[in-house]
């Protein structure tokens, strides 16, 4: 029985899905992320063997066919050094089929839809949109990281939960729940010590803040519910900046936001704004394990049995 395998290799988590090529599920796995921008290279590759190896658990390697893996940072992969580590992962892992690299938006894109051509918005610990043609990503707008992008996304709604909260703070304006909620996960009781506890962990942490905004959401805080607006609009925008207005070619939602209040609200956005279907995906590896069988068994391949 041949196999395939596809990765989702975010910038929090990884997940690797082997299917056979009738599209069932034979073998998944999850471990921590794998955006060689988020993390040191080397542990984010070391991640990949795991969640490989967790997918992979009692079958045997030696029949996978074909392999992609969907990554978030991947033009860190035209470094030769850091294309031999996760070469290396994957070979660790057992296998022995080439890897074949792709964006996480190519990978998101064949999740929701088994079209050729249309629009990928990721809305996970960073953002960033892609225009598909052909299942390539062919343009894209966002993308540049935490440090001069990712606007809507979960490490921006984190930074602008704390944000909320420090200005709150410097008014002695009373806490709403999103404040309280940012001070106690942050183990805070002011502003100083917020703005100690945050800057002493990595940038990318400020993701953790993101479940906040949306708990508070749903509790009516004004807060959360201008960041959850902004943050909608801002991620349509995004979107909107790939496409032309007459496309009507699928969008294809994707990322850990998705069935937030944050994917609610955009859903609504890029309906108002665009004459096409939005579809609502949540499985990155699903996208790439397909692409796999794509390469196997060309664009009939039996999409992924739910």
């Amino acid at each position: 029985m041949d196999l395939v395998v596809g990765l989702d290799a975010g910038g929090t988590s990884t997940r690797a899905l082997v299917l056979d090529l009738d599209g069932a599920r034979l073998g998944q796995g999850v471990a921590g992320g794998a955006n060689p921008n988020s993390h040191p290279p080397a542990v984010a590759a070391a991640h990949v063997t795991e969640a490989l190896t967790e997918a992979l658990d009692g079958l045997d390697s030696r029949k996978v066919r074909s392999g992609v893996l969907g990554i978030a940072g991947a033009s860190r992969m035209a470094d030769p050094a850091v294309l031999d580590l996760f070469q290396a992962a994957w070979e660790r892992a057992g296998l022995h089929c080439p890897m074949r690299v792709v964006t996480d938006c190519e990978a998101a894109f064949a999740t929701g839809t088994p079209s050729p051509d249309g629009t990928v918005l990721v809305a996970g610990t960073g953002s960033i949109a892609g225009r598909i043609a052909g299942h390539r990503m062919v343009g894209q707008s966002g993308g540049y990281g935490w440090l001069i992008g990712d606007e809507g996304s979960a490490f921006w709604l984190g930074r602008e939960a704390v944000r909320a909260t420090l200005r709150l703070l410097d008014l002695d304006a009373p806490l709403e729940g999103l404040a309280t909620a940012v001070l106690t996960t942050a183990g805070a009781r002011g502003r100083r010590q917020l703005i100690t506890a945050v800057n002493a962990r990595p940038p990318i942490a400020l993701a953790q803040f993101a479940p906040l905004v949306s708990s508070a959401y749903h509790h009516g805080d004004p807060e959360a519910l201008a960041i959850v607006s902004t943050a909608a609009r801002l991620l349509a925008d995004t979107a909107s900046a790939v496409r032309e207005p007459s496309d009507t070619s699928p969008i294809v939602l994707v990322g850990s936001l998705i069935k937030t209040p944050v994917g609610t609200h955009l859903k609504k956005e890029l309906l108002a704004r665009c004459n096409a279907p939005v579809i609502m995906a949540t499985e990155g590896a699903a996208g790439a394990a397909w692409l796999a069988a794509v390469d196997v068994l060309g664009p009939t391949a039996p999409r992924p049995v739910s």
